[in-house]
C-alpha cells in the first residue's frame, strides 16, 4: 500500500485524546469533534489530511495510519506535536 487517506484530531493531553476516543467509540461524529477540539489547522475541515504516502508524516503517526483499515480508529498516538486520534478514511 503506497498511500492512505486519513483524518485526525490533535490535542495537548493524553487524557483529552482518550476522552475523545471514548466519545467516538460511543458513536460521536468524528468531523464534529475534530472541528471542536483539534489544534491542527485541519480541524477546520473535520480533521481531513487527504492522501499521504510513506515519509510525509512523523513516524509514529505514519505507523498508526498505515496499520488501520478503512473506517477504523487508532488508539491514542503520541508524537512531538501532541496526542492524536486517527481515522483512516481511504
Amino acid at each position: 500500500m503506497s498511500k492512505v487517506k486519513a483524518s485526525h484530531i490533535l490535542v495537548k493531553k493524553h487524557s483529552e485524546a482518550k476522552r475523545i476516543l471514548d466519545e467516538l467509540n460511543s458513536g460521536a461524529d468524528f468531523t464534529e469533534l475534530a472541528k471542536k477540539h483539534s489544534l491542527c489547522p485541519s480541524g477546520k475541515k473535520g480533521g481531513s489530511l487527504g492522501f499521504f504516502t510513506h515519509g510525509q508524516m512523523v513516524k509514529e503517526f505514519e505507523r498508526a495510519a498505515f496499520s488501520l483499515r478503512k473506517g477504523e480508529l487508532s488508539d491514542v498516538v503520541k508524537t512531538q506535536f501532541g496526542y492524536h486520534v486517527i481515522k483512516r478514511t481511504g
